[in-house]
């Protein structure tokens, strides 16, 4: 059975997309096989996998309504061992077509268990709110993990995130845990990234992922030529913390 984990944090420019693009890479780099779904409306997942998203017929908005089956919207093997629901733009409009539609926070739940046994991983990439997409992805998730970027505010919305876990935990999925929480963008030569660390570690009785993934200029551009950061320069800082994080992640025992 795969293992599927929700990437999420409603603060925007944390590090979600490079999360799920990198680590579901880097798990695919140690032979495991992964399945990526892009649940942001800016398809960025998408195209940082090299998917040219807007000219796709099948995406996660066609799943959702219910246009076509969940194989015909993967597609397989973008880079070797990970596969992708893709989206764009047109996803934003999902919560409004579904209004009326009974028990609406589990379609995604309901199309992935039919391939779920298939994939070692599977990585949702959520969008910057606490929304209907973002439930949707809770509700298929066993657990969450909480990019959290090394700086001053980087406290405010987890306490609030942890609180939407707890609610989704006791009324849609008594099942979810939380994967735990990896720091983005850390600069090492800043007392201020060495506090935030502390801080957090200090104010949550979260499991806190060892890797600390770098402020990093080849992470920055690798999205731009539509590769992961392992495929694009695998020699740098950052391919190598996401490949650290990715052997934390299946050491991981979730219970």
């Amino acid at each position: 059975m795969g293992r599927a984990i929700a990437i999420a944090n409603q603060k925007g420019g944390v590090g979600k997309t490079t999360t799920a693009i990198n680590l579901s890479a880097a798990l695919a780099a140690k032979g495991k096989k992964v399945l990526v779904i892009d649940a942001d409306p800016q398809g960025n997942t998408t195209s940082g996998f090299g998917v040219e998203k807007n000219d796709l017929e099948n995406t996660i908005y066609e799943l959702f309504l219910s246009e076509c089956s969940i194989n015909e919207c993967i597609l397989a093997d973008v880079i070797p061992g990970v596969s992708i629901i893709p989206s764009n733009v047109n996803l934003a409009a999902t919560e409004i077509e579904l209004i009326g539609v009974d028990k609406k926070e589990f379609i995604l739940k309901n199309e992935i268990d039919w391939i779920k046994d298939k994939y070692d991983f599977i990585m949702i990439d959520c969008p910057p709110s606490l929304n209907f997409l973002t439930i949707n992805s809770m509700t298929t998730a066993d657990t969450v993990l909480v990019p959290i970027q090394c700086e001053y505010y980087a406290l405010e919305g987890l306490s609030q995130l942890i609180h939407t876990v707890n609610l989704v935990k006791e009324r849609l999925n008594p099942d979810l845990d939380m994967e735990g929480v990896v720091f983005t963008m850390y600069d090492s030569r800043t007392n201020l990234s060495m506090q935030v660390v502390e801080n957090v570690k200090q104010h949550i009785k979260q499991n806190v992922y060892n890797t600390l993934i770098p402020r990093n200029i080849r992470l920055a551009e690798a999205p731009s030529y539509g590769m992961p950061i392992n495929m694009y320069d695998p020699k740098s800082a950052g391919a190598e913390a996401y490949m650290q994080l990715a052997d934390e992640v299946i050491a991981r025992k979730v219970v």
